[in-house]
């Protein structure tokens, strides 16, 4: 499979780490900055570019891999070069309604919704396909979102806003939640270090437990809280502060900018 990006950042560069341990693959990128190509080209062997030449005309997908403000200027420059290839989008908040009209009507578009822990292979990408997109080009997608981790269809492009708020943005929550643990292990004596290395363990074990067992994290967590314990004095602290009520608004907040963001760069 021949995939070009546009777009040499962070997250273009973790999907070619993940692409090129597939055998049959073959990159190009596009990008105006140097220093990126040149490392992608010793790192990964890429093909390079600093303007969409042939390398993306004979591709099979088109990653667009630019910041969603400048996804209007590179869909013109790259409409004249489509020949029947995928466009996969991994830029927030462009809906695949605009991205198609600025390509003059160009529907074989995927949008994605990855997240940062797709850097070390660990990632989660929500996907929504137009209805220009056929099984193989479908097949490919998933194939290319999964060399950096697991994805998940939607049937209803709309839901990409949901996905935002749960996993887009969710590895912020989960640092969040990490800052305060440490915090609170200072608070109550322990070093830096120690404080740093409870927490970590302590999120990274209880997520693998709940990815490995059949039962909800409901039941999980029910099991580890006895009453008049430890344990249930914190989980009762946190329900009497509203910290649920306040990370499932916290999510909303993020679905509904995901959505204005959107309306905003989607205006004419």
């Amino acid at each position: 499979m021949k995939i070009a990006f546009i777009g040499g950042g962070n997250m273009a560069s973790a999907l070619i780490a993940g692409l090129v341990k597939q055998a049959g693959t073959a990159i190009h990128v596009v990008d105006p900055k140097e220093e990126s190509l040149e490392r992608l080209a010793q790192q990964y062997g890429a093909s390079t570019s600093t303007a969409i030449d042939a390398g993306v005309e004979d591709s099979d997908v088109v990653v667009l891999a630019v910041k969603p403000q400048q996804m209007r200027e590179v869909a013109a420059a790259l409409a004249p070069h489509l020949k029947g290839q995928l466009v996969l989008s991994i830029a927030a908040g462009i809906r695949s309604s605009d991205l198609a009209r600025w390509l003059g009507g160009y529907d074989a578009i995927v949008r994605t919704m990855p997240n940062t822990p797709a850097l070390i292979g660990m990632g989660v990408t929500g996907m929504a396909a137009q209805a220009g997109v056929s099984a193989a080009q479908r097949d490919a997608a998933d194939a290319v979102m999964r060399a950096v981790g697991k994805t998940v269809w939607l049937d209803d492009e709309a839901q990409i806003d949901a996905v935002t708020g749960v996993s887009g943005s969710g590895p912020a929550y989960v640092f969040f939640f990490l800052e305060a643990m440490q915090q609170a292990a200072r608070e109550m004596g322990l070093n830096a270090e120690q404080g740093r290395e409870l927490a970590l363990a302590t999120f990274t074990g209880a997520a693998q437990l709940a990815a490995q067992s059949d039962e909800t994290v409901e039941v999980l967590r029910q099991r580890v809280t006895s009453k008049g314990g430890t344990t249930h004095a914190a989980i009762t602290s946190m329900e009497a502060a509203g910290v649920k009520e306040a990370i499932v608004a916290a999510m909303q907040a993020a679905a509904a900018r995901g959505q204005e963001l959107g309306e905003e760069l989607g205006k004419d």
